[in-house]
């Protein structure tokens, strides 16, 4: 059965190949404690203000 309020997959990739590339930034650290996540927190609060889309990610 068919759902018709899907987004069609071939319209949405249409769409994200208009969007361009996207920008990956790793913090990295030596040892816990050092400020990875504060430095991203700082970063991403930055850039969020200065308008631009931020996407937070935990692996």
């Amino acid at each position: 059965m068919s759902d018709p309020t899907r987004r069609d997959p071939e319209a949405f990739l249409r769409e994200a190949a208009q969007e361009g590339r996207g920008r990956l930034k790793i913090f990295l650290g030596a040892a816990p404690g050092v400020g990875k996540t504060y430095e991203m927190l700082t970063d991403g609060m930055q850039r969020l203000r200065a308008g631009v889309d931020v996407v937070v990610g935990v692996v």
